[in-house]
């Protein structure tokens, strides 16, 4: 008897768990710009590959290398909504220039969201996922080779 009110209890537990962590799930639209000024972003990813998120001007594409998504997670926890999404955002683009680099891309184009919903299509703004725990960006772009400017 003592088992079965141990597991009741333990179930409720997490189902009330779950329950309060999905309902602090939300999505944010953050600027880009924020973004790249946080976390020695620029720095961190340097000038060998440009990035040109959806509704941007991009040099003349010379030839188209691929596609591919990247969707990147890092800990919220002790974290502002806007700093956690800050730093997974720069995640997501390193990841993207790696890809780039591996394709031999100096460029990647068409970036934008890439969540189940329509993601966030904007040359100013991307979309975070952010719940009590973690947070996460995730992308959608082109590998390309571009005139250099």
């Amino acid at each position: 008897m003592k088992k079965l009110i141990l597991m009741i209890v333990t179930a409720s537990v997490m189902l009330t768990a779950m329950q309060a962590v999905k309902a602090a799930d939300k999505k944010l639209v953050l600027p880009i710009a924020a973004a790249m000024a946080e976390n020695a972003a620029q720095e961190r990813l340097g000038d060998s590959v440009r990035f040109y998120f959806a509704g941007q001007d991009n040099p003349v594409v010379i030839k188209k290398l691929g596609e591919d998504v990247t969707s990147q997670r890092t800990s919220a926890f002790g974290k502002s909504d806007e700093m956690a999404c800050n730093w997974v955002f720069v995640s997501a683009m390193l990841a993207l220039k790696k890809q780039a680099e591996a394709l031999g891309a100096n460029a990647v184009i068409h970036i934008s969201g890439n969540f189940k919903d329509p993601g966030v299509v904007s040359p100013a703004g991307f979309e975070c996922r952010i719940g009590t725990v973690m947070a996460g960006v995730a992308f959608k772009a082109d590998f390309v080779v571009v005139e250099k400017k």
